[in-house]
């Protein structure tokens, strides 16, 4: 892998350029990587499905993540656990836990 030292006048890079995507990882390292092509791309019914279920485990940590008493118990288990509040709220949604259902319950 490459390493690139950027400038002092270039904080940050995010978004596309050309046919290349720049975007920092969850360790805060920059990724630069060629955009794929999906044109032809032919999604089977089981990946669809996937598709779908993963669109609502986001728009479910999102609502989880706008809910303060909700978003303080996610950032504890993830402080705890290293990883990041609103991924933990999309792999509990897969699990089966809703922290909104259980807060409105």
């Amino acid at each position: 892998m490459a390493k690139v030292t950027l400038s002092p006048l270039i904080k940050d890079i995010r978004g596309r350029l050309g046919d290349t995507v720049f975007r920092r990882s969850p360790t805060g390292n920059l990724v630069a990587s060629k955009m794929p092509d999906m044109s032809n791309v032919k999604w089977s019914e089981a990946q669809k499905a996937h598709r779908e279920r993963f669109k609502q485990a986001v728009a479910y940590a999102k609502a989880a993540m706008a809910e303060p008493t909700v978003r303080a118990q996610y950032e504890k288990t993830a402080l705890q656990a290293g990883k990041r509040p609103f991924d933990l709220a999309v792999s509990d949604y897969f699990k089966g836990k809703d922290l909104l259902q259980t807060k409105d319950g």
